[in-house]
Formats: C-alpha cells, sequence, structure tokens
C-alpha cells in the first residue's frame, strides 16, 4: 500500500485550511489598516479645517506611493463627507528621461477623476544649472513648488494637497534642528509664499509603513523618481535612516516625537519672541505650569547616581 497516496488527502485539506485561514488573516488586517488610514485622514482635515464646503481640491499627484495614497483616501471620503468638495488630480511632467506618460492619465481615466497634466522641462532646467554630484532637491523644489502656485490659479483650486506623511514631517523637524538651527517642521496646512493658496497635507497623522502596505494592496502603478528620488547623499535620506533605525530599537518613539510637536510649551523654550523671558518677574502668586513642569521630565533623565529610569521597556 502507497502510504504517500493514503496522506496525500490529508495533506491537502490541511494545506487548504492554513491557506484559507492566512487569506482571512490578510483581509482583517487589510480592513483594519483601511479603517485607520480613513480615520487619521479624516480626522486631520478635522483637525486642522483642511478642507471645506465647496472646495476644489487639487491634489498633485506624482506618481510615488504617497500622493497615490492621498487621492485614493481623499476621492473615498469625498463620497460620504457631510460637505461638497471636488477633486482634481495634477502631475506635473518635468520630462525626464524615460518618463512613463501614459500611466498616470491611464490610471486616472480608469478611476473617473478629473486631472490635469502639466507639461514643463524642469529636468533640463536642474541638469544644466546644477553640478554634477550635487543634491538636486533644493532648486527642483522650488521650480516644482511655483509652477504648481500658477496651475492652482488657472483650474480655480482653493487648496493644493501634497502627499508628505508624518515621517516626514519628524524627517523635516530634525533636519531643521540639525542643518538650520530651527525648531521648525513640516505643519499640516499653511499659507503659500505668494500669500494666494492654502497648501495642506491630509496624510500628516499617517506612518509611512502604512501607507507602504496600501500601495501594495492598490497595486498602484508607481513611477520612481529619477531625478531626485535616487540621491542617496540627500541630508535627509541620513535623517530618516536615523529615525528608522530609532524605531526599530525603541518603538514608538517616532510617534512620541510626532505628538510632541503638537504640545509645545514656550515658556520651556528659549525664543524670546514667543515668550517674554526678559520681563517676566515674581509675583508670589502659583504660576501654573512652572518649575512642576520638570518634574516628569527631570524623571526620565539619567541622573549623576542612583538607578536608571527608562523611557520604554527595550531602551
Amino acid at each position: 500500500m502507497n502510504t504517500e497516496t493514503l496522506l496525500t488527502p490529508e495533506l491537502d485539506a490541511g494545506a487548504a485550511a492554513e491557506a484559507k485561514a492566512a487569506q482571512k488573516k490578510a483581509e482583517l488586517e487589510i480592513n483594519k489598516l483601511s479603517k485607520r488610514l480613513h480615520r487619521q485622514v479624516g480626522q486631520a482635515i478635522t483637525d486642522f479645517n483642511m478642507i471645506e464646503d465647496g472646495d476644489k481640491v487639487m491634489v498633485c499627484l506624482s506618481g510615488g506611493k504617497d500622493s497615490y495614497t492621498m487621492l485614493d483616501i481623499l476621492t473615498n471620503l469625498q463620497q460620504r463627507a457631510p460637505i461638497k468638495f471636488s477633486i482634481v488630480a495634477v502631475n506635473l511632467d518635468q520630462k525626464q528621461p524615460g518618463f512613463p506618460e501614459e500611466v498616470l492619465p491611464a490610471y486616472l481615466k480608469s478611476r473617473g477623476v478629473d486631472f490635469h497634466i502639466e507639461n514643463q522641462d524642469t529636468y533640463s532646467i536642474v541638469k544644466k544649472l546644477v553640478p554634477e554630484g550635487k543634491t538636486t532637491c533644493s532648486l527642483c523644489s522650488r521650480l516644482r513648488r511655483g509652477i504648481l502656485y500658477r496651475v492652482a490659479g488657472e483650474l480655480g483650486a482653493t487648496k493644493i494637497a501634497l502627499g508628505h506623511h508624518r515621517d516626514d514631517i519628524v524627517t523635516t523637524l530634525f533636519l531643521n534642528m540639525f542643518f538650520g538651527s530651527r525648531m521648525k517642521g513640516m505643519p499640516p496646512k499653511l499659507v503659500s509664499d505668494d500669500g494666494k493658496n492654502v497648501v495642506i497635507r491630509p496624510l500628516a497623522y499617517v506612518r509611512e509603513p502604512d501607507i507602504v502596505r496600501w500601495a501594495q494592496h492598490r497595486e498602484f502603478p508607481i513611477i520612481p523618481c529619477n531625478l531626485c528620488g535616487s540621491q542617496e547623499n540627500l541630508q535627509r535620506v541620513q535623517v530618516k535612516a536615523m529615525l528608522n533605525d530609532w524605531d526599530r530599537r525603541f518603538p514608538g518613539r517616532i510617534e512620541n516625537m510626532f505628538t510632541a510637536m503638537g504640545n509645545i510649551v514656550t515658556s520651556h523654550m528659549m525664543d524670546r519672541d514667543l515668550f517674554p523671558f526678559t520681563t517676566i518677574k515674581a509675583t508670589g502668586a502659583p504660576v501654573e505650569g512652572g518649575d512642576i513642569a520638570f518634574d516628569e521630565e527631570e524623571a526620565c533623565h539619567t541622573p549623576s547616581s542612583g538607578p536608571v529610569i527608562r523611557l520604554h521597556p527595550n531602551e
């Protein structure tokens, strides 16, 4: 008797059951991810009043995972939002060699999204003005920003939506601290330099790993950036690598830093323009948040002697 033949049906049944269970688990995880993304984007829009009734939102679509995810979530929220707003997706074709110009129009048509492709050869300008080996992001960003502001006016857009996420915001904070000596991040909402546009970042509360998973699930036709996306010498790349290492070793640290950006105590910083350090005096009356504000912070530091109090069990 062939033992292998007798075991095959049982093995097949077991494998099928395992596959079914794995599929069900994957579906549950994706469902949780979908709810989380829509909730976080909706919360950011509400917290910062990003989109108002009657707005025309210009969604800047680069062809990367972030902007695809932003467009995807916004179009879904648009269908069930208590307010009425329209969406127009805009892509700036910078005429990079090999850029697959047919990909985005085909995708947007399949989704039924109104769109505009702006053709401007900024690639040649950047390559001409930036020496070989130098980073191109600064000039590229300025050129792109000016063009998008102009297009927003031509299209009658009232809001310009960019795809920066939570991790981008924290990375920008550290970039400004390390290389600009400023406590400055990337705000979820701002008025543009020309004073004519309101820029919003609906993905402000969203973690990059969640965007990666969502992009894979939705199978977005990703278009890599050959101009700046492949530059390994960028300061942003270095800072991001540092933060990712922290996140692996100390889970929750990036989330805490991000939350801290919305809980700033100006009296315990050093900016004389934000707090009147030079004129404060003791009045004899209790001061809310005086030196008591140090207690919790000092408890987290390593004292010169005595036991070490850690922020995280794994730290």
